[in-house]
């Protein structure tokens, strides 16, 4: 079996800023990483983000007890059916282990978790301790394999190779080398195709797939949100792939193509204008005259009875000023969604953004947007009070940062439990930034405390209208 080296992960013959460079710069190819690159998730975090979703796996990690921190506890990827994911599994490694090895533990845990659980397969994972120790984990899960005889899949992404992004690469080859193309689906379709990236956060995947289905598309495999590993099993064979708003996963993609002939797109589910240009990018992919027609007439439905759905929001969310702090492709797919409200986003974070993700914002809102590489607590409520926004939209981290300084707060990242994707996600979306820009507490909350009233009326700020008077009152605490 072909093993990649994590050098070649940094020359990605389908990423588009790679192809634009000149052929001196083509082989250098992307930054490698330097130190700090690891802060907000590390390689080992990264791999175990994508492929944690299987739901029918054990996930083993191979290392000390603090590196079994599971992603699905801080990640809400949701599933239909098996939960074997979310155990935790860990080979629980000691000093003595880590002095005398700690093969002989890996085996043993192993055929424990396949006489115990009787997973779909195993993955394990490498973990710092163990790359640097030199445990053979390869060795020992192709002879575990063969006792049990059940997938024991090695997955070398030890958290100090790199990024959060690395690690999700170092997952998609693991599955295009180790799984995809192992078996054959029981049947196949003309519109059988893959999503790339898609993790059912909240169950955004269930907005989704009932689209899908209404067009007569078959998801055939997903990686990896509310998947099973046999359809993984079976990528190989789809008709067409989409790439969810997820550069890390351009590789598997392409590997895809070359080795099997799928062609594939980059798309987002998040916004109408989006989610109606993915599903036309779908239908023509697939080639079908008829497809496309169906397609178009289901996206003017939708696109009218989702204007219907968002006009009781529309009035209170119009021209509102939001300031949007997330990471990768998010900082663009979301502001289509958040314009599609009427939304002005006059900040974006763009720390984990890449060159094509910091195009695609320009693009959309212009240079005036104030693009945010270091989201600190001070640095985002500045941005929030010199222009004025309404409403932070960010990661849980940062919903303190807001509550604290009486700013309305929405959380986006993967901790939430509302789903956004699809047209129903809009919906969704669009209520809750109305709930939380309209709530009666801000008012509570912006006023003066009772034994200030004094104070105020004698320095002149309660004959102000309220937006001013919140204003002001925060500027003189």
């Amino acid at each position: 079996m072909a093993v990649v080296k994590p050098i070649e992960l940094f020359d990605e013959p389908a990423c588009d800023h790679n192809r634009q460079k000149k052929a001196e710069d083509r082989i250098k190819g992307c930054p490698v990483p330097k130190p700090g690159a690891t802060a907000g998730g590390c390689a080992f975090d990264g791999a175990m983000i994508t492929l944690v979703p299987i739901t029918d796996v054990a996930h083993l990690v191979h290392g000390p007890i603090a590196c079994c921190a599971n992603s699905w506890d801080a990640r809400g990827s949701l599933s239909s059916g098996p939960s074997l994911n979310r155990h935790g599994f860990t080979t629980d490694l000691s000093e003595a282990d880590m002095v005398f090895g700690g093969e002989v533990k890996l085996h043993s845990s192993i055929l424990e978790i396949a006489s115990k659980y009787s997973p779909a397969a195993i993955f394990v994972y490498s973990t710092c301790v163990t790359a640097l120790t030199g445990d053979d984990i390869d060795s020992v899960c192709k002879a575990a394999e063969e006792m049990i005889h059940i997938p024991v899949i090695p997955v070398h992404a030890p958290g100090f190779l790199g990024s959060k992004s690395l690690g999700n690469r170092l997952a998609g080859d693991t599955l295009f080398n180790y799984v995809i193309g192992t078996s054959e689906p029981p049947e196949r379709t003309r519109y059988d195709i893959n999503l790339l990236g898609e993790y059912n956060i909240a169950g955004e995947l269930w907005s989704v797939l009932p689209l899908f289905e209404r067009l007569g598309i078959r998801v055939l495999s997903k990686v990896s949100g509310d998947s099973r590993y046999s359809e993984i099993t079976w990528a190989h064979r789809a008709r067409a792939t989409m790439v969810v708003c997820s550069k890390a996963l351009l590789g598997l993609a392409r590997k895809l193509q070359e080795s099997y002939g799928v062609p594939w797109f980059e798309g987002s589910f998040y916004g109408v204008s989006d989610m109606s240009q993915t599903l036309r990018s779908i239908a023509k992919l697939l080639d079908d005259s008829d497809l496309q027609r169906r397609t178009e007439e289901l996206i003017a439905l939708e696109e009218v009875e989702v204007a219907a759905r968002l006009s009781p929001y529309l009035e209170s969310l119009r021209g509102r000023r939001a300031v949007l702090y997330t990471g990768g492709v998010k900082s663009w797919s979301l502001v289509s969604a958040l314009m599609d409200l009427g939304i002005e986003v006059v900040g974006t974070g763009v720390k984990k953004s890449t060159s094509e993700d910091l195009e695609r914002i320009s693009a959309l809102v212009g240079e005036k947007t104030i693009l945010i590489e270091q989201g600190t607590a001070s640095e985002l409520l500045r941005i929030v009070k010199e222009t004025g926004s309404d409403i932070l939209i960010a990661g849980g981290r940062n919903q303190y940062t807001a509550l604290k300084s009486r700013v309305p707060f929405l959380d986006i990242n993967q901790e939430r439990h509302f789903a956004y994707a699809g047209y129903d996600g809009m919906v969704e979306l669009a209520k809750r930034l109305h709930l939380a820009i309209s709530s009666p507490v801000w008012e509570q909350v912006r006023a003066p405390a009772p034994w200030d009233k004094a104070k105020y009326q004698n320095a002149g700020l309660l004959s102000d209208s309220s937006s001013t008077l919140a204003q002001r009152i925060a500027e003189s605490a």
